[in-house]
Order: structure tokens, then C-alpha cells, then sequence
């Protein structure tokens, strides 16, 4: 029974606690033509981090059951280089300058992209304890200890509207979650799905700031 409330609280203990902030630069839903698409591009600052690509797609498939959404490696290599990590706008001014130029403010339109949302962060391991030790003899093999570690994920993503050329709004994301291994002959992982839950919160929150819906 001891162990059976142990084993409970340490299940109670493996969730991820998420914190949710938004903000928008209107009352308003932001509106989205029939032709006009969103796309879900991950910050990568010539080579020092790059947020994950596994989240950038976890958001983009959220927001794809409501919304027309270009796949971030597709819009990547029909404007290349343009938004490689080297040549990507960091703001708003950098982007007006990339509109104004024939060449790339052509290529950016006929993308049909009216939206780009940027997300910025990364999921960190922030504190590890325990231990564990595993064994193999002639009778059988098993393991013995108990480890933890914890994890973070921070995130935060803007909109900009390149139709006005300004940002619609952006929503920030902290998770954080403790997993653990505990070893009572054969290993039994109790993992906190940190980066799983940055992205529901993400997802979901960007959705409700456009007014357009996939019929």
C-alpha cells in the first residue's frame, strides 16, 4: 500500500505545470483572405542555438486544422537565401526593407503568405538527482536507485502581419515539468512531456488570434 501512495505521488509530482502570457496589438481578430496563408518559422541565429524544428511542426500541425498553413521548409527554399539563418530578419524595419526590394518582395508574395509567426526558445535540462545502478548475474539482471531531472521549455512567438507590415500580437509560453526513473528490477520512466506542452499552449492560444477558419 506504501509503495502504491509513493508510486502515486511521484506520478502527481511527473506533470508539467504550464504559464501561459499573451498580448495583442487590437480588440480585433486579425483577418485572413481566402488566398492568404500563415507560416510557423523557428528562430536560428546563424548556427549559436536554433528552436527545435520538431516544435516548429508540432505548432504548425496545431494550426493547420483551422488554418491554411505553408510547411516552414517549403517557404524556406522558395524565398532561399532569404530567410536563412544569416539573411532572416530579426524585426520589422529589416523585413519593410526585404518588401521594398523588387526581387525578394516579389518572391514574399507570391508565397501568399500574409502571416508570419516566429517562435523563439528552446526546452532545457535545468537539474538532475539520484542514482542508479544495474546489474546482470547467473540468476537474472535488474536495476536499483532512483534518478530525476527537471525541464524547461521557453518559448515565445510574434506575429507579424506583412499585409500592414506590423506585429499582430505574440504569445509566451513557460513549461516546466520533473521526470524520473525509478529501478525496481526492470527501469519504470515517468516522463514529463515538457516541449509537448509548450506546444498545446502555443498552438492553441495563436488560433484564436485569427478570425479566418479552414470551411
Amino acid at each position: 500500500m506504501l509503495g502504491l501512495l509513493l508510486l502515486a505521488s511521484i506520478l502527481a509530482a511527473g506533470c508539467t505545470r504550464t504559464i501561459i502570457d499573451e498580448y495583442r496589438e487590437s480588440g480585433r481578430a486579425l483577418p485572413l483572405g481566402r488566398s492568404e496563408q500563415v507560416v510557423v518559422l523557428g528562430r536560428r541565429h546563424d548556427g549559436e542555438y536554433e528552436t527545435e524544428p520538431e516544435l516548429i511542426q508540432c505548432i504548425a500541425r496545431r494550426l493547420d486544422d483551422r488554418l491554411p498553413v505553408v510547411p516552414e521548409q517549403t517557404f524556406i527554399d522558395r524565398v532561399y537565401p532569404w530567410f536563412e539563418p544569416r539573411t532572416a530578419p530579426l524585426g520589422l524595419r529589416r523585413l519593410q526593407k526585404m518588401l521594398d526590394d523588387p526581387d525578394v518582395g516579389r518572391r514574399l508574395h507570391e508565397t501568399g503568405i500574409r502571416y508570419m509567426i516566429w517562435v523563439d526558445g528552446n526546452t532545457e535540462t535545468t537539474d538532475r538527482g539520484g542514482s542508479m545502478s544495474c546489474a546482470i548475474g547467473p540468476g537474472g539482471g535488474g536495476c536499483f536507485g532512483f534518478t530525476t531531472w527537471e525541464k524547461t521549455a521557453s518559448y515565445e512567438a510574434v506575429i507579424w502581419d506583412l499585409g500592414e507590415v506590423r506585429e499582430g500580437g505574440r504569445v509566451k509560453v513557460d513549461a516546466k515539468g520533473s521526470s524520473y526513473v525509478i529501478g525496481v528490477l526492470a527501469p519504470i520512466p515517468i516522463i514529463a512531456r515538457v516541449q509537448n506542452s509548450a506546444c498545446e499552449g502555443l498552438g492553441n492560444q495563436l488560433r484564436e488570434f485569427f478570425a479566418a477558419r479552414r470551411s
